[in-house]
This record gives structure tokens, sequence and C-alpha cells, in this order.
């Protein structure tokens, strides 16, 4: 006879495998702390290269009249305006990528976890059927 708590678990566990195993296998290799810090820094890189893109984009666009009327203390401000906002672009992304791939890390580890008590619970329900039929 077919036990329906067993099919329940194996469905479920299926289902993770195919939707969130490989990935959350991957992160969860990683302590939270680490996983948190290396992405973070991963996506402040491509920010500041993003942001010099852009940068250089809006130079070639109108840096002729820019350059036309400028004298070292418009230089000066313009320098930290654009130091500014570069800033202020790294600490706005810097805090939203620590937070987010924290509960990024700590979402794939519930998800292992409930898949692991699964398989443990699979595991006793066949022990169970194997110590009955001997």
């Amino acid at each position: 006879m077919i036990d329906k708590r067993k099919v329940r678990l194996m469905t479920r566990a299926a289902i993770y495998e195919k939707r969130y195993g490989e990935e959350d296998i991957k992160i969860t290799g990683y302590y939270q702390k680490d996983y948190s810090s290396l992405n973070t820094w991963i996506t402040l890189i491509w920010v500041t290269a993003g942001f010099f893109l852009l940068a250089a984009l809006m130079f070639l666009a109108g840096g002729e009249s820019l350059i036309e009327g400028i004298t070292v203390v418009k230089l000066l401000i313009l320098a930290a305006i654009v130091l500014g906002l570069y800033l202020s672009l790294l600490i706005i992304y810097g805090i939203g990528a620590g937070s987010f791939y924290r509960k990024k890390h700590i979402r794939a580890k519930q998800r292992m976890k409930r898949y692991m008590r699964d398989l443990s619970r699979l595991e006793k329900m066949n022990l169970k059927k194997e110590i009955h039929r001997s």
C-alpha cells in the first residue's frame, strides 16, 4: 500500500532539488558573513565600473562645453560633486547588497534544513518498513 506521507515527502524533496537544490548547496557552502561580504564586494566593483563608464560617456557627450569655461575652482567643485555622487552610490548599494545577500543565505539555509529533515524522515520510514518486513 502507498504511504501518503512518504509520497508527500518524496514529492517535496524532488521539487526542492529541481527548483533550489544546486544553488542552495553553493550558497550554504559559505558562512553567512563570507557569502554576503564576497557578493557585496563583487556588487561594489560592478557599481564602480558602471559609474565610471557612465561618467566617461557623459563626458564624451557634453565634455566640450564643460571644458570651455573651466577654472580651477569649477574643476574642484565638479570633482567634489562627482566624488560625492560616487560615494553615496557605493554606500547605498553596499548596504542594500549586504542586506540582500544575508537574507538570501538565510533563506537558502532554511530550505536546506527543511530538505535534510525531510530526507531523514524518509530514511526513518524506510528503516521502519524494513524492520517490519524482517
